[in-house]
């Protein structure tokens, strides 16, 4: 059952979210066969950026803290708050699951 991280940006941190956005991508790009999703969380015009939301596909809670700990949003501080839950696929990929 995979893991939902949720993070929260601090107050006030928009440029330290884009002086590490490309290495951010990348490290998501090297570790995509972990995720189910991932992206931003906007205002409602598609503008900003004041968090995220990432869903990891492992059982693995130690993993999931590890892959957030090892992002380079972290390891700049960006976050005022992570969050990480265990998330049950209900509905997925446009299907229903149970």
């Amino acid at each position: 059952m995979p893991y939902a991280i949720q993070t929260q940006d601090k107050a006030g941190n928009s440029q330290v979210r884009a002086d590490n956005r490309a290495a951010h991508i990348e490290y998501l790009t090297t570790n995509k066969q972990l995720l189910l999703a991932a992206g931003a969380l906007i205002e409602d015009d598609g503008t900003g950026g004041s968090g995220g939301l990432l869903i990891v596909d492992t059982d693995n809670r130690k993993e999931a803290e590890r892959f957030i700990a090892d992002d380079p949003f972290t390891k700049a501080g960006l976050f005022e708050k992570v969050t990480i839950t265990r998330w049950r696929r209900a509905f997925f990929n446009k299907e229903r699951l149970i």
